[in-house]
């Protein structure tokens, strides 16, 4: 396998409110792959993404070679989100200046073929496959539900006010709900993990592109993250790539 990961605060945003975390097994084809987009005021939104992640994957590397083992992947992702969960909630409770913060979460744990992929939020995974490009994922939005709905259509949705307003979170509240979905990838496949601030800027077609004439994975990062920039990126932008 070869992966890569990349993060930018992009063109406008003082900071960087997302975070990634990216762990190859030594020795092995498995993989844990991570994207978290904070928000909150002052620095929560950083404080968020980065506590969600460091305790999520940390719960994930620790229980992996069991759920290797056993085939309990969907559980350990299940038991480390209610974790890190409950993390970032206890600190937006005990901080007055972290009150109300949260982070999207979207990660993937891939055994040899097998990938279990989990979300919260807008953040996105992606499935690159013989030329094709699937968004796995489907985001937690209140311009997604409007589409739904048949009230906007995709293209629309682009450009709406409410865009960026998502309806779930990890952190803010006691409980949080995840969807899950499981793939296999085959050899030459690409899953791409990545922020709305890659996503807001470059469409599915330049990502497809991308991923199917990048040398490999470092290269696809850093391409796509290069093609956020050009467009303005008024987002931070993180790319998570792996391919098999």
């Amino acid at each position: 396998m070869d992966s890569w990961a990349i993060t930018d605060k992009g063109r406008v945003r003082k900071s960087n409110q997302d975070a990634c975390f990216l762990h190859r097994e030594d020795d092995s084809d498995s993989a844990v792959l991570l994207v978290c987009d904070g928000m909150g005021g002052h620095n929560a939104g950083n404080v968020a993404s980065s506590l969600a992640a460091t305790v999520f994957a940390g719960e994930v590397k620790e229980g992996l070679a069991n759920a290797r083992v056993t085939g309990a992947v969907c559980t350990l992702m299940k038991s480390a989100l209610r974790v890190a969960n409950s993390s970032v909630y206890k600190l937006g409770l005990a901080d007055a200046d972290c009150n109300g913060m949260g982070t999207t979460m979207v990660s993937a744990v891939v055994i040899g073929p097998d990938a279990t992929v989990m979300n919260v939020g807008d953040s996105r995974a992606y499935h690159m496959s013989e030329g094709l490009l699937r968004q796995i994922t489907r985001d937690h939005s209140v311009v997604e539900d409007m589409i739904e709905r048949g009230e906007i259509t995709r293209e629309q949705s682009r450009l709406h006010p409410r865009k960026n307003l998502i309806t779930r979170a990890v952190g803010t509240s006691k409980d949080v709900e995840a969807d899950f979905f499981s793939l296999t990838l085959k050899k030459g496949d690409t899953l791409l993990l990545c922020s709305d601030g890659l996503t807001n800027v470059v469409t599915d077609e330049e990502l497809a592109r991308t991923l199917t004439t990048a040398e490999n994975a470092e290269s696809a990062c850093r391409i796509l993250l290069e093609m956020a920039l050009t467009m303005g990126a008024p987002d931070n932008v993180t790319v998570v790539v792996l391919r098999r």
